[in-house]
């Protein structure tokens, strides 16, 4: 029986919906910006249009498409679309969601309207022949006018994972190992998807390790990758090993750091209360002056004059 496991594009869009932060270097890359890490980014919501679609048994049904991922950074608008392959209706679909965006932002007078179209782009999780390099949507005129729409697209099956990691390209992390699709789904040679597994781990640790993933970032792109694992193997003997590669990996968050410090600083400070009434109980058995007691807690303890003096007051009372 084969399990129900979410596919490339619902992996994408939750990726989206969570992190919008880590598609920043995205764009960066596929438009050739310079935002840092920190922009404001603005979630556009994603609005859809009907379209009649023929399903297996030659019946015609209704069904609504929705953009994948719509971002606004300063006054730019963005339109990302995730696709497995390219089924013949991509740049029609983009021409569609490019109208329903731009008419958020259009301006508008007698007699003229400004209509901004945003800047698009196709991220292909896999690739094909037939996959092209670029989306071109022609305008025609009744005067003979035409203008070209056109944007570069991606093709991930291309791109290097030593190059992903360069440019900080998070989101294509999970999709990377799409290119072994068949090899872990049907055969036993999975040892360089392996190898290529254990570098973005290992990569995306060191990264967390200085600051620039978020604690919940890492932990939700190793959750992603492993969905598009089980995704692709669907149970098979290749699934437990990959996915051990990033689910037997352990993450300390913030929170822990702070619960682990926590206790470290409760374990010395209980340490430093027990000699110091030690110390205390000692002075006021010997008859020591208070003078005599504090040099001692400094000297015996490593306290400051003020830790010193605070101890004296809390647990000589206490022993008197």
């Amino acid at each position: 029986m084969q399990k129900k496991t979410p596919d490339y594009d619902n992996v994408f869009k939750t990726m989206k919906s969570k992190h919008k932060r880590l598609f920043i270097s995205v764009i960066n890359d596929i438009f050739g910006k310079c935002y840092p890490m920190d922009a404001e980014v603005e979630a556009l919501p994603s609005e859809g249009y009907l379209t009649e679609s023929e399903t297996a048994d030659g019946s015609r049904e209704i069904e609504e498409q929705i953009s994948d991922f719509l971002m606004k950074i300063g006054n730019e608008v963005y339109l990302l679309e995730c696709q497995t392959y390219d089924d013949g209706s991509m740049a029609i679909r983009i021409a569609e969601y490019a109208f329903i965006v731009a008419r958020q932002f259009a301006r508008w007078d007698i007699g003229h309207a400004v209509i901004p179209m945003p800047r698009f782009s196709v991220i292909y999780v896999k690739k094909t022949a037939k996959t092209p390099k670029s989306t071109t949507i022609t305008f025609t005129f009744p005067d003979g006018q035409s203008v070209d729409y056109r944007s570069g697209n991606v093709i991930l099956e291309e791109i290097t994972k030593e190059y992903i990691m360069e440019k900080r390209l998070f989101p294509y992390i999970p999709f990377y190992i799409a290119r072994y699709e068949k090899k872990i789904a049907y055969g036993d040679s999975i040892g360089e998807a392996e190898k290529d597994l254990a570098y973005f781990r290992d990569e995306m640790l060191r990264l967390h390790r200085e600051g620039e993933l978020l604690d919940d970032e890492i932990v939700d792109l190793m959750g992603f990758v492993n969905t598009i694992i089980t995704h692709i193997t669907n149970g098979n003997k290749n699934e437990e090993r990959l996915v051990n590669i990033m689910g037997g990996t352990v993450i300390e968050t913030e929170s822990e750091k702070l619960i682990k410090k926590g206790m470290q600083q409760g374990i010395q400070q209980g340490i430093y209360q027990g000699k110091a009434q030690i110390i205390i109980e000692i002075g006021q058995e010997e008859g020591m002056d208070d003078a005599t007691v504090l040099k001692r807690l400094q000297d015996k303890v490593g306290l400051s004059v003020e830790q010193a003096t605070a101890y004296l007051e809390k647990y000589g009372k206490q022993l008197v």
